[in-house]
């Protein structure tokens, strides 16, 4: 019996295997995070929970800068219901590697530090996200995947899980203000 346990195990691992930003080296337009969120970009999202109903919509607006090394980016989000909420990433880009850009960032509300690696047109950007809902701050981790469409377009999708299990995902529209693709 104990025989297909680690075929088992194998399985269940490869199947919680996702893609790997490398495959999209070659896609165009290239993404480069500090040039793409420079200035102020609008971006349209949803919430929904793993069934895909939706829960909650909302806009950020985002404004970006540059100091030395660092990207800040101002986000101001607007939700369905009214309320509002205001995070402030600082992101620093690390050595280049294998065609690869490494970004690491930091936001109030983020656990420690996010990692991302853009290649191509796709960056990937985990974190663990601390969540407040009735009065309870959960740890989600975040995997988001962003893809550019063109030079003014973005396309976000996230999934958000806890102990490996997916709770819901978020999806975002991004586009540049004053851009002309």
């Amino acid at each position: 019996m104990k025989h297909w346990i680690p075929t088992l195990l194998a399985i269940l691992l490869a199947g919680c295997a996702g893609p790997d930003v490398q495959q999209y080296r070659a896609a165009t337009p290239v993404l480069d995070p500090a040039d793409y969120f420079e200035g102020i970009t609008d971006a349209w999202g949803m919430f929904q929970k793993r069934d895909g109903e939706v829960t909650k919509r909302f806009h950020v607006e985002i404004t970006g800068s540059r100091h030395q090394d660092t990207l800040t980016l101002d986000e101001h989000f607007r939700y369905d219901d009214g309320t509002t909420q205001q995070r402030v990433w600082r992101l620093v880009r690390d050595d280049d590697k294998n065609g690869e850009q490494h970004w690491r960032g930091t936001a109030g509300d983020v656990k420690g530090e996010a990692q991302g690696t853009a290649a191509g047109n796709a960056l990937r950007w985990q974190y663990t996200l601390l969540l407040p809902v009735d009065g309870t701050t959960y740890e989600m981790q975040f995997d988001d995947w962003m893809f550019l469409i063109d030079r003014c377009t973005m396309v976000n999708r996230a999934s958000m899980r806890k102990f490996g299990i997916e709770f819901g995902q978020v999806t975002l529209m991004f586009r540049r203000r004053a851009c002309n693709p």
